[in-house]
């Protein structure tokens, strides 16, 4: 049997588009070992299991927000049609559409990274609950120590690389 682990993490596929958290056509297709073209083809086959709460197609202005800051997708940027986003439920049904052993195998890699990402985002919040609670309790001297921990909880945005020559002096 195919390997369906991929070499990096199923949670950096997942992006949260609309509010929901989605894997691209394009990203399900490479862990479900068939093209894309194919994989569309399946859901437009099976177009009744596939309402909007677990498949939508990306606008323009999202697609192009996706390829600048996705790496991984830049050759969508080429793509003549938006992709679809499918949640979490859409995979699964993906998964099943496709019916193939490779597809089986992978949703449940797809199920678990979803899981994992509901994880880590509940814990965060979790975590400022409890970090607002203990603020209301202790005065102002912890103030900057409770400022601190809220920098750390934000993520960095990496710094912009400077391309091309530049000149000193």
């Amino acid at each position: 049997m195919k390997s369906v682990i991929p070499a990096e993490p199923l949670e950096d596929k997942i992006l949260i588009i609309r509010g929901h958290k989605v894997m691209l056509d394009a990203d399900l297709a490479r862990l479900y070992g068939v093209g894309t073209k194919a994989l569309n083809q399946a859901v437009k086959r099976n177009k009744e299991r596939f309402p909007e709460d677990f498949m939508f197609q990306l606008t323009e202005r999202e697609k192009t927000e996706v390829v600048t800051n996705c790496d991984h997708l830049r050759r969508l940027k080429f793509s003549p049609t938006p992709p679809y986003a499918f949640t979490e439920h859409g995979a699964l049904m993906l998964a099943n559409v496709l019916n193939s052993e490779v597809a089986v195998s992978a949703s449940v890699q797809v199920v678990r990274a979803f899981v994992r990402l509901r994880e880590v985002l509940s814990t965060h919040k979790d975590l400022a609950r409890r970090l607002a609670e203990l603020e209301k309790k202790y005065d102002a001297q912890f103030k900057v120590v409770f400022d601190a921990i809220r920098q750390l909880m934000v993520p960095t945005k990496a710094k912009p690389r400077r391309i091309g020559f530049h000149a000193k002096g």
